[in-house]
């Protein structure tokens, strides 16, 4: 009994927040979406490499997608702040859909050129913007706030399932009858989580709290509100180098699966799967550590491991090693975007919570595509590997300058 006790408590922590209702439909039905969201994401990579054979045109698309990051996301954070983010959700996840099916369309049809797969990009991008602010901030409307940080880590933990498995259905799905039908299938899968979103049964959020402020003067607000804390600051100042010199080496992929490994769509699959299945660690042992007080310091350490593994991923060439090494290269980064996430939603306070997260959003989405353009680039004028390696050294010297800067961020709890 004494040692199988403390056991037992770990893994009832671990999936805590599926206790309450509204979390489960959430949970349930984005995890359906996502599947979908991993499947036409890998099948519009290697379509988009077919079409092309150039691993810049690859930035390209992912500068497509982040673009109205940095046009709307501070705008949609305002939005999310001042209607239902249920609401705003079931219209930004309509629009989601409807754009997957106008890619299937163009695909079946025969019609489909790496323009239209750009602009479509760039919608889904604005779709987005408005999307991913209440999607944050929608987490502390489903949970007791003691249980947040649990649910913030199982969002992870569905999303990096959602990984390991729709790039390989992607990828299968692709080989087997063609890139429409994974588009096809995604835009299906966004039926799951807009009817879990109207079956929920929340309270309005924005009752007495209408504004009569501009949208600029709210922002503004949200800004003044990073500036003077912190351990906010750093950590979205964190997640912005981060999704500019790291998460970015996604886009190579599809061209490190032909290139550098000498594979085909199926080989792209297995990569994001692997990396998929290592996320899932990270966030499975996040979600059963979210109680403990030590998040910054795991998060000190995901910040040294990523870039490392990354360097060492860079100059393998045999694809089993290749996968064993970016299952941690997964785990790694799971550990500083959940982390990071987790700590900031722990920290901001209830009425600036959209404009926070928008902030936030904005730099993860937004950093991505300079970072995607920058490394597509760069793989096209020298390789892939210096590409990656590239990213990798300038994380390093990231992370050693924060433990400079904020010296106290690895003891924040």
């Amino acid at each position: 009994m004494t040692v199988r006790s403390p056991v037992q408590l770990r893994l009832d922590a671990t999936f805590t927040a599926l206790k309450y209702p509204n979390y489960r439909l959430w949970f349930s039905g984005q995890i359906v979406s996502l599947f979908g969201t991993w499947m036409q994401s890998t099948a519009q990579g290697f379509l988009v490499y077919e079409l092309t054979q150039s691993p810049a045109f690859l930035g390209y698309v992912g500068f497509a997608a982040g673009l109205p990051s940095w046009l709307f996301m501070l705008y949609g954070g305002v939005v999310a702040d001042r209607i239902s983010r249920r609401n705003l959700l079931v219209i930004t996840q309509s629009s989601m859909m409807i754009l997957a099916f106008v890619l299937s369309a163009l695909t079946f049809t025969g019609v489909v050129q790496p323009w239209h797969i750009i602009l479509l990009a760039f919608l889904l991008g604005v779709a987005n913007a408005f999307d991913a602010p209440a999607r944050l901030a929608l987490a502390p409307e489903l949970v007791a706030k003691e249980d947040l940080t649990n649910a913030i880590a199982l969002n992870g933990t569905m999303f990096n399932t959602a990984i390991i498995i729709g790039p390989t259905v992607g990828s299968l799905v692709y080989a087997l009858f063609g890139a429409g039908w994974c588009f096809f299938l995604n835009g299906v899968s966004f039926l799951a989580v807009i009817y879990a979103l109207i079956k929920m049964n929340l309270p309005d959020m924005s009752k007495g709290q209408r504004r009569t402020s501009s949208a600029l003067s709210d922002i503004t607000e949200g800004f003044r509100y990073v500036l003077t804390q912190p351990v906010i600051l750093a950590l979205i100042s964190l997640i912005s180098a981060v999704s500019l010199f790291g998460a970015s080496f996604i886009t190579l992929l599809p061209a490190w699966a032909v290139e550098v490994l000498g594979g085909d769509v199926k080989t792209n699959g297995f990569l994001n799967s692997a990396r998929g299945v290592g996320a899932l660690i990270g966030a499975l042992s996040i979600a059963s550590l979210g109680r403990f007080r030590f998040r910054g310091k795991l998060l000190t350490i995901g910040l040294f491991v990523f870039p490392i593994m990354m360097l060492i991923f860079s100059v393998i060439s045999w694809l089993p090693l290749s996968l064993l090494v970016l299952t941690v290269v997964g785990a790694s980064l799971v550990f500083v975007m959940n982390l990071t996430n987790a700590m900031i939603q722990t920290h901001v306070s209830d009425n600036v919570r959209g404009r926070v997260t928008s902030i936030y959003s904005l730099t993860f989405f937004g950093f991505m595509p300079i970072g995607s353009l920058l490394i597509g680039l760069i793989a096209e004028q020298a390789s892939e590997r210096l590409a990656l390696q590239f990213g990798a050294a300038m994380l390093l010297l990231i992370a050693a300058a924060t433990q400079a800067i904020f010296p106290n961020l690895k003891a924040v709890e």
